[in-house]
């Protein structure tokens, strides 16, 4: 019987990304779902900082969502597989700065991030572990420099309102993709930009052109940019 020369550990190694790879993913693509402070916390229902403080006035990350062509989307693929925040020690400070929750009551961000992992990340475990799924949404995010392309564009964090178009064009101007732009209403009812949908490649290596738009609120034509 011929052995193996391989270390053992490099066996099991490859024997566990063998398994990843033969789990057929069960998704298309990824959104890459990005949320405006401002405009989280101009609600009657508010909103509380982190423990951390207050997180820039930046667009943050609400989640990586896998999802499929038709709509549809796979979620809790692995309750077994829970969040475990000292996978992540290495990035916690950049979660905090680019993931902030701003959910109330007050919170050190821990049960958000455990959410997306549990409900999403597990769902594209043929791709990636824990720590992999959050390092690669912060990777993500940080090429687009979302507010840099709106401000470059004269579309400012500044309480005014803005066209839809204006909004769609200086991101696309600036990130070379156009999101899918999601609005709420703030206490006066009033539309305001609050997330803005990217989409992913199934290999989570690049942006794409959505292939279906997210059921998210759409925005009318004259969308208020709050400030934060």
């Amino acid at each position: 019987m011929m052995r193996s020369c391989l270390p053992l550990a490099l066996l099991v190694a490859l024997s566990a990304a063998g398994c990843a790879a033969a789990q057929a993913a069960d998704y298309d693509f990824f959104y890459l779902v990005l949320q405006w402070p401002g405009s989280y916390c101009d609600t009657k229902q508010s909103c509380c900082y982190p423990r951390s403080g207050k997180p820039a006035a930046d667009f943050g990350i609400h989640g990586l969502w896998p999802n499929r062509d038709d709509g549809s989307y796979p979620q809790n693929c692995n309750p077994a597989n829970a969040f475990d925040p000292s996978k992540v020690s290495d990035l916690l400070s950049s979660l905090r700065r680019e993931w902030p929750t701003l959910a109330c009551p007050t919170s050190d961000g821990l049960q958000f991030w455990a959410h997306e992992w549990e409900k999403h990340g597990t769902c594209a475990q043929n791709l990636f572990n824990e720590h992999g799924y959050f390092q690669t949404a912060l990777h993500l995010r940080d090429q687009l420099r979302v507010l840099d392309a709106l401000t470059s564009a004269g579309v400012s964090p500044d309480g005014g309102y803005y066209t839809l178009s204006a909004i769609k064009g200086a991101i696309q101007q600036g990130t070379g993709f156009e999101p899918f732009v999601e609005c709420n209403r703030d206490e006066s009812g009033n539309s305001q930009l609050y997330q803005l949908y990217f989409c992913v490649d199934a290999n989570a290596s690049g942006f794409v052109e959505c292939p279906v738009q997210p059921g998210g609120r759409p925005c009318g034509n004259r969308v208020e940019f709050p400030t934060f």
